[in-house]
């Protein structure tokens, strides 16, 4: 039962300015989709083969001699739920329930704002920020390289990747340009509330 590798759910030109087509282009079909191959080549024949991804994500989280295979397991399923955290007019802010839980939990939508970019922007090195719901609650966490907050109890809800692979050809080595561009216009808070919804 291999992992297939989705497509985006928008064109490769939908995200300009912000993200252009060769950063798409690059991300998805290069790093993406290697990171799927190496996963389903290494757990083609094994018991691993026929349990979802998360599944097997959770089952090998710490197990130093499983890392390589964690590693494009977690790669493979962060960048398919990134995908969509982004949309074309994306941005702004939630409203409904997900506006009132981020009020509730962070005291305002621009504290949420603040620590979601300070997590992005004090990752060192590669990784991801999160909004996730943990024990009921809303939470921003950041994780290192390849690891994610399921394997903690966390539910994500959205994620920023901070690889340099992500912004590098359009922003160089401005991560806070990065950072500011995908909360101030790429993100799909329809997919984070329907997220929300879900785990609630």
């Amino acid at each position: 039962m291999a992992y297939e590798l989705p497509n985006l759910p928008y064109d490769y030109t939908a995200l300009e300015p912000h993200i252009s087509k060769s950063t798409l282009e690059f991300h998805h079909d290069k790093h993406h989709a290697s990171y799927v191959s190496k996963y389903n080549a290494a757990v083609e024949g094994t018991d691993h083969d026929s349990k979802p991804i998360e599944e097997v994500i959770k089952a090998i989280a710490g197990d130093a001699s499983k890392q390589g295979l964690f590693n494009n397991a977690a790669q493979a399923w962060n960048h398919s739920f990134y995908w969509n955290c982004m949309k074309p007019g994306g941005g702004g802010q939630p409203t409904g329930p997900l506006a009132d839980k981020i009020n509730a939990d962070f005291g305002s939508f621009d504290k949420f704002v603040e620590e979601f970019k300070n997590a992005g922007a004090t990752q060192f090195g590669s990784g991801w920020a999160w909004l996730v719901l943990d024990n009921g609650t809303l939470k921003v966490v950041k994780t290192l390289n390849a690891e994610n907050p399921m394997t903690s109890g966390q539910t994500p809800l959205l994620t920023m990747d901070v690889w340099e692979h992500a912004y590098y050809l359009d922003y160089q080595n401005s991560r806070p340009g990065y950072i500011d561009t995908f909360v101030s216009s790429l993100i799909n808070w329809d997919f984070v509330a329907d997220n929300l919804a879900k785990a609630s």
